[in-house]
């Protein structure tokens, strides 16, 4: 105060105010050290049933907050420190939850200062979009968390069995008879649907070690039905393996005349897939083949089209194949009286015979859409396939669902649908996983009560092939601005991410190609168009095995389980579909590509953290993603070049939860070229690593703590 001047009650007041903040004052609040998420090392247990008693834990740097208040609705809950070492302090509170979901968030108070944190990190102010959230009673099977999957397309990967090969002119299909593709390498034709090379079942026990030795642990299967196509999301029989994937003990009949497109004439279809003793030996021999994955510790995951089926459905039997056959009821198309009428909606119910006004998904006649709100009758038959082969003898080990989102009528319906689902086939098997195909926001789905996760699109594929090729995930488009736009990479994963459970999103099925969108290697070469209009040859043109590299050490270190698309281990490549559906090409693999995958496998299944841990994004920059994956044993620093030239960086790892003076491990580094995991130290000094990084190229750094 001046001299001479008379202090004012104002002047006091601000003066114990300004020596109040003083005696409180902290040093700066480190935002990037406040921390927690859903996983075990942060709510204990990870998976609460109703009136479980959860403890919830919070980090903060060492001695640099006053209070952390867990934030419920209108309640608030002071949480106790509880445990610290040389850099974090570690903050818990207790709650009890009942039936409902229990959402929450925190508030952090250092001295003057005050933020909220939530699932997408700190922020100024409360987003319920955001919050944290338990759902009492709701799990996800502990093989599935982080389990590296291997999709195969099954005509396509190897062919084991001759003698059960489509044969040239078997049948009718859409706007041709079949053809069998004599030439294994030959890619796949404009129109493919009705091309069969031959791969199945027989093929893939063949190649069983192969799958071993590469390390899967689940097996998932494009359909295996009963199918007239050869991608069989069209299904004929839900209750038998395609004889043609399976075994033909009797076969019969002749191919169609020449020219002829009437399928009452197709006599060695109809005997190949109507005989009882072909469609029984096939369920064996996929008996077989899931023990066999079992024995070997893998689970085998089989795709539910339910949706819809196709025309040759057995019971719509548009195609009159079932006519003659025995055992086998009259099908919906030729009469009223089927006992499968209400199975599908005509628009005109007095068209019979042959009735075409049957509905089509999205108006295609080749895929009747299933009518289960008219129909008690269909949904029994459907929930009870559902059991049936996650049930002995069979023993699957879950179901991807097909279009699940477009089931029914109705929004309200599919819920209700998916729920019953959901029920019936966990009651079978309660270590049975759910994933469904689905894009957009799957929130609604994933509330404990129906999926327990989904084939992860937009929290992966989708912003993954932005950052790093800037195409669209069919290659139908190309956006420079979105290549290496590190910030929308890290606010479309946060957003998307924050729609998930933990436990779903540590199965969620992360994906770099599949079935219906273009090679990832292809899309390394910034190639606009598909093979119809650029050629078969232009897929492989230009292609960036580095950028390769890059997408792979990213899904095998993100959360979820990472999962290959048969023969991208292998560098190949292809368009979107039906180019995507090359064969698996034996004998001319890339074999240092195999070996790169079969690598960061072994690190991914390794390594606790990468399967289950925590994930944070560090230092990004253009072109440079940067995040960590931890748990309170072990820290790993991702880092990927995607830029065309070295960069070099500086980059802060106080969010990594790895002390602020460390060594840290290389344990994987990978180029355009090739790849190594010669171990190589890195020091951190003061919570900040240095590195430079050649251009397309990838590291993998690891700490581990002391006392593990």
């Amino acid at each position: 105060f001046t001299e001479g001047k008379e202090m004012t009650y104002d002047s006091v007041q601000k003066f114990n105010s300004v020596e109040n903040y003083i005696l409180q004052m902290r040093p700066t609040l480190r935002k990037r050290a406040l921390f927690s998420d859903g996983t075990a090392d942060y709510r204990m247990p990870p998976e609460p049933k109703a009136g479980d008693t959860v403890k919830i834990r919070f980090r903060t740097a060492a001695d640099n907050v006053d209070l952390v208040v867990l934030c419920h609705e209108d309640e608030h809950i002071e949480m106790y420190l509880t445990d610290c070492d040389r850099d974090f302090d570690y903050y818990e509170a207790e709650i009890r939850v009942g039936d409902e979901q229990y959402k929450y968030h925190f508030e952090i108070i250092s001295g003057m200062l005050r933020c909220t944190y939530d699932r997408a990190g700190v922020s100024r102010d409360f987003r319920p979009q955001y919050e944290f959230c338990i759902i009492p009673g709701f799990s996800t099977p502990e093989w599935a968390k982080g389990a590296v999957m291997y999709q195969i397309f099954t005509d396509r990967f190897c062919n084991g069995d001759t003698s059960n090969d489509v044969k040239s002119g078997e049948y009718y299909y859409i706007n041709r008879q079949t053809k069998q593709v004599e030439n294994w390498d030959k890619c796949p034709e404009d129109f493919d649907v009705a091309n069969f090379y031959g791969g199945d079942l027989a093929g893939v026990l063949s190649k069983m070690d192969y799958l071993e030795e590469l390390g899967v642990e689940v097996l998932y299967f494009n359909p295996l039905f009963v199918s007239a196509s050869s991608h069989k999301y069209d299904t004929q029989d839900y209750d038998y393996i395609d004889p043609h994937f399976g075994v033909i003990v009797e076969d019969g009949g002749e191919p169609m005349p020449q020219d002829c497109c009437d399928n009452r004439q197709a006599s060695l279809y109809k005997a190949r897939v109507t005989n009882k003793k072909n469609l029984e030996a096939s369920n064996q021999l996929f008996i077989k083949l899931v023990e066999e994955a079992h024995r070997r510790g893998m689970r085998v995951i089989l795709d539910g089209v339910f949706n819809h089926c196709g025309s040759f459905n057995k019971w719509l039997d548009r195609e009159k194949i079932y006519d003659d056959a025995e055992d086998f009821e009259p099908g919906a198309f030729a009469t009223k009286d089927s006992p499968y009428h209400s199975y599908f909606h005509f628009q005109n119910d007095n068209a019979f015979p042959d009735n075409l006004t049957y509905e089509g998904w999205w108006g295609h006649d080749t895929l009747p859409k299933l009518n289960y709100e008219e129909s008690p009758e269909l949904e029994a038959y459907i929930l009870n396939v559902a059991k049936k082969w996650v049930s002995p003898p069979y023993n699957a080990d879950g179901w991807r669902l097909d279009v699940a989102a477009d089931l029914g009528h109705s929004q309200e319906y599919n819920h209700l649908f998916w729920k019953k689902f959901r029920n019936v086939v966990k009651e079978a098997n309660p270590e049975a996983l759910i994933l469904a195909e689905h894009y957009g926001d799957p929130k609604d789905w994933l509330q404990g009560d129906q999926w327990d996760s989904v084939m992860n699109y937009d929290a992966f594929m989708e912003p993954m092939t932005w950052f790093l090729t800037g195409m669209e995930k069919h290659s139908d488009e190309y956006k420079d601005y979105m290549l290496g736009n590190i910030e929308n990479y890290e606010n479309t994963m946060t957003h998307y991410m924050a729609s998930f459970a933990t436990s779903s999103l540590q199965c969620a099925m992360n994906q770099l190609s599949n079935h219906d969108h273009s090679r990832f290697l292809t899309r390394t070469n910034h190639k606009v168009g598909r093979a119809a209009n650029l050629g078969t040859q232009a897929a492989s043109e230009g292609v960036n095995k580095g950028i390769m590299k890059e997408a792979v050490v990213i899904q095998m270190t993100w959360p979820g389980a990472p999962t290959l698309y048969y023969g991208d281990e292998a560098g190949l490549c292809g368009f979107t579909d039906p180019d995507n559906r090359r064969t698996y090409p034996w004998g001319k693999e890339d074999k240092v590509l195999i070996r790169f995958h079969r690598d960061m496998i072994r690190i991914h299944r390794e390594n606790p953290a990468l399967r289950t841990g925590s994930v944070k994004f560090l230092r990004g920059d253009r072109n440079i993603l940067c995040y960590a994956r931890f748990n309170r044993a072990q820290q790993f620093i991702i880092v990927v070049n995607n830029d065309g030239y070295t960069r070099s960086m500086e980059i802060g790892v106080c969010g990594a939860g790895v002390p602020s003076s460390c060594q840290m491990t290389q344990i994987m580094y990978s180029s355009e070229d090739n790849y190594s995991m010669a171990p190589v130290t890195y020091q951190v000094e003061r919570s900040y690593l240095k590195l430079t990084l050649p251009k397309y190229s990838a590291v993998v750094l690891r700490h581990q703590s002391e006392e593990d």
